[in-house]
């Protein structure tokens, strides 16, 4: 069968001088393979044997060549990979020979090739023809590419690669291997001995980090590449460290899981940004659990225009949902995702709905014609200074709005409800972290009022590149000349990416039994002075000098820190080392929808005072009312932002 499903005389059309060149390459390996056979002393029977041979060979080689799609290949982007082709080639064409010679009577003896001529004929015409092709690569190369205009031509640039595991091998190979890449690898820098001088796909290793600088002069070095595959924040750290000192321009060929797959593309190396210096390892998905809890599934993502919300709707997507509604007010970004999933998955169902979460006729119309097996509940109110400002809307939002949607997923039998909380949800100083609060809360509550859904919460801190978070600030201050503005010296906060956070939500989801509030692993907590600091470096640029920091001041509702639980909460581990549980403290149910009803009053009425002394009202715990701590609470031990676990 053809690797190609176009018919094999195209090929021959569309590439005749090829399929000629190849033609005599098959025709004089034949020819050398009789004269090899019988030291350039062919018998006059056996010559005449091998004119009549000839034609029938060098045809079912054409056969064999067009069966591997050889002929689909580019001459000057053959690799390895290609390498495989000509082999197939070689065995459809090897078989069948040995087969005829073999089985044919001896009354067929004129088409009976001897096996050292087909042996020998195999080689020689199977690897002239690749080296055809590599000959032509060759010439692309060091030759055409030579000849192009001066304006066409692209400046080599002398690389070196930091890290000579599989990851570096990887690069390397797709680096040195890449036809056009205007990049030259002089070699690796690795920190382990052992590999010193050892050469890795024709590179060599050079030395450790200590020789950096020495080894950048040496071989004019425009810069380096960051190929460590499980590159931790310390690593980027001290890598950048080491490259800050020579000094020379760091870069990093991102997805690493791509590299050690195969797939690298290394048009996709960029500088190092700021996410690789807060990121983690990858997260590891039980993806056959998540998979029963989404495949074939109605599933509905709120706020589906937002940064949490799409990168959920993109995450569910790839389990292959019976159906995606996309539930959305704002049109525009409502508009964008719905595009770009249809796009990437054509085959799936998506349904954009314009609605309101706390518009409750519109969320029980959509629930009821489509009965969403899944809920993630992501719409909210998210921005703390101007929930301060508006605090009428946070409750409406968040609170009234996470009810809305909860009690009509209970109501039209969905399995399962996802709440996407905060960390600042903890002790909460702020109208946005409060009312969050609550809505865990209304969770919790409605968890005993609907016993065939599942209602849980996930909570988690700041999400880097998330509209209105610090990194997108600090951006847009350094590309204008600065200042940078940091609130405090010593705030600080704990950091995850969008598409972490995604997937620690399904899985948490795909977890939950009910009733329970979890609580992401966030890493390290991160000084936003620290942060600020490091993304004007990333930028070229020197703190303070280049670009000054200023601070102005912490703004109402903030903490100079946050916390992911309370000491109230019994938290335990899950089977997901990133996932702890806990379980929300209670409120009397009475109360809680009594003060529910308050609390609407007070935001219809746009009174703040009376918002912010009902929410006090209803979490006792928090600082809505008085000064929040300054110093982080020293019950906690547990490393890495999780709370310590119960035995």
């Amino acid at each position: 069968m053809l690797a190609s499903s176009s018919p094999w005389w195209r090929f021959l059309l569309r590439r005749p001088m090829q399929v000629a060149l190849d033609v005599v390459i098959l025709l004089s390996a034949f020819a050398f393979a009789y004269l090899f056979r019988f030291e350039f002393a062919v018998p006059r029977i056996w010559l005449a044997r091998a004119l009549e041979q000839a034609p029938f060979v060098v045809g079912l080689q054409l056969l064999a060549l067009l069966a591997a799609g050889v002929y689909a290949y580019i001459w000057r982007y053959v690799g390895l990979a290609e390498v495989q082709g000509f082999a197939r080639a070689a065995l459809y064409s090897l078989v069948p020979f040995i087969v005829l010679r073999l089985l044919l009577p001896k009354t067929l003896d004129e088409y009976r090739t001897p096996l050292g001529v087909i042996l020998m004929d195999t080689v020689l015409a199977f690897g002239g023809v690749l080296a055809l092709r590599v000959g032509r690569r060759v010439f692309y190369e060091r030759v055409e590419k030579g000849l192009l205009p001066p304006d066409q031509r692209r400046k080599k640039k002398n690389v070196l690669l930091l890290g000579a595991g599989k990851a570096g091998v990887l690069a390397a190979r797709e680096l040195v291997g890449r036809a056009g890449s205007d990049l030259i690898v002089r070699g690796f820098i690795d920190d382990d001995a052992q590999k010193h001088g050892s050469v890795l796909h024709g590179v060599k290793v050079l030395g450790g980090t200590d020789r950096l600088g020495e080894l950048v002069r040496a071989h004019d070095v425009d810069h380096v590449i960051i190929t460590i595959a499980k590159a931790t924040r310390d690593d980027f750290r001290r890598l950048l460290a080491a490259c800050d000192a020579v000094p020379v321009k760091a870069r990093v060929i991102p997805g690493m899981h791509e590299l050690l797959a195969g797939s690298v593309n290394v048009t996709r190396i960029r500088n190092v940004e700021i996410e690789d210096l807060l990121g983690r390892d990858p997260v590891t998905l039980d993806r056959e659990l998540v998979g029963a809890f989404l495949t074939d599934k109605v599933v509905v993502v709120t706020g589906a225009g937002g940064s949490i919300g799409s990168e959920l709707a993109r995450q569910v997507s790839r389990f292959g949902p019976r159906r995606l509604l996309l539930v959305e007010r704002a049109e525009g970004a409502l508009f964008d995702i719905d595009r770009e999933l249809a796009a990437k998955h054509p085959e799936l169902s998506i349904v954009p709905v314009i609605a309101d979460v706390g518009d409750a006729a519109r969320v029980d119309v959509v629930f009821a014609e489509h009965r969403p097996a899944v809920v993630f509940h992501a719409a909210a109110h998210k921005h703390v200074p101007m929930m301060e400002k508006n605090p009428g809307e946070a409750v409406k939002n968040n609170v009234v709005g996470t009810r809305t949607v909860a009690e009509a997923a209970g109501r039209h039998g969905a399995a399962a409800f996802v709440l996407i909380s905060t960390d600042k949800a903890v002790r909460p100083t702020s109208i946005m972290g409060a009312t969050k609060r609550v809505a865990e809360l209304v969770v919790q509550q409605l968890e005993q009022r609907f016993a065939h859904t599942r209602f849980v919460a996930v909570r988690f801190g700041n999400v880097l590149g998330s509209a209105g978070s610090v990194i997108p600030i600090f951006r847009e201050q350094i590309e204008k000349g600065g200042p940078v503005t940091v609130t405090h010296p010593e705030m600080v906060r704990y950091f995850m990416t969008i598409p972490e956070a995604a997937q620690l939500v399904l899985q948490a989801g795909a977890l939950g039994e009910g009733g329970e509030i979890f609580v992401l692993d966030m890493g390290a907590p991160v000084k936003i002075l620290d942060l600020a600091k490091d993304m004007i470096r990333l930028s070229g640029l020197r703190p303070f000098d280049d670009i000054d920091i200023v601070f102005s001041g912490m703004r109402p509702g903030e903490k100079l820190y946050e916390e992911l639980g309370t000491d109230g909460e019994a938290v335990t581990k899950t089977r997901h080392p990133k996932i702890f549980i806990g379980r929300i403290n209670g409120i009397d149910a009475a109360l809680l929808a009594q003060g529910s009803d308050a609390l609407l009053d007070a935001a219809i009425d746009n009174d703040a005072v009376a918002v912010r002394e009902r929410l006090a009202r209803l979490i006792p715990e928090s600082h809505l009312l008085t000064t929040a701590p300054t110093t982080p609470p020293t019950t906690s031990t547990t490393p890495r932002g999780a709370l310590a676990p119960v035995a």
